[in-house]
């Protein structure tokens, strides 16, 4: 943690959310420090994945899950057009219509028979959307962060997310893993295990 500036040439990209943010010396979960409160302005220095070291006005930096940071409005350029907004919804609404339609077509074949339910997982596997709209509010999953976005018809930002920085995804049950029905279960410690005895033919014991 280094004073690399001062309030004159501070200029923040960000400010922390309404609720404060966790805050950690390295992106490492284990290393936690003072939180953020909330509206802090930082500067964002650097991301990492999910993780994004930030930088106060008094030199203080540390790092914070990144993806709820708010931006900060950038001013339109003199004597030029506004930039474009670095959440536009329509590339999210594109993507929750393209995997709903996805999803109704799976479900239709296989409600009128032309597939079965293996062609029906097949084709939706890995298949992820969220699409929350009421009235001019509307809620989008971005799977590619792991986020939930907010927006109003014209702009989006962070509501919520799935896991804290640096939280690895949890790997799909192989196969093998799972639970067979043919395989009888494991014997009690202490018990001997079940024997299956077949009866002799004419009844006798």
């Amino acid at each position: 943690m280094t004073a690399t500036a001062g309030p004159a040439d501070f200029h923040p990209t960000h400010v922390v959310p309404r609720e404060g943010l966790p805050a950690w010396e390295e992106p490492d979960v284990s290393r936690p420090t003072t939180a953020l409160d909330p509206f802090l302005p930082v500067r964002l220095l650097a991301r990492r994945g999910e993780w994004g070291e930030i930088l106060c006005a008094n030199g203080w930096s540390a790092w914070v899950d990144g993806r709820l940071l708010v931006p900060v409005p950038e001013p339109a350029p003199a004597g030029g057009r506004p930039s474009a907004r670095a959440e536009d919804p329509a590339a999210l609404l594109a993507g929750a219509a393209e995997a709903l339609e996805r999803y109704r077509r799976a479900a239709a074949d296989l409600a009128s028979g032309r597939s079965g339910a293996e062609d029906f997982r097949r084709a939706v596997r890995g298949l992820r959307a969220g699409l929350v709209i009421d009235g001019e509010s509307v809620w989008l999953y971005e799977e590619a962060t792991g986020r939930w976005m907010y927006g109003d018809g014209a702009s989006l930002v962070t509501y919520a997310v799935d896991e804290g920085p640096g939280a690895p995804p949890e790997p799909p049950e192989p196969p093998e893993a799972r639970p067979s029905q043919a395989e009888p279960p494991a014997p009690a410690a202490g018990h001997e295990p079940t024997r299956v005895v077949t009866p002799l033919e004419g009844g006798g014991p």
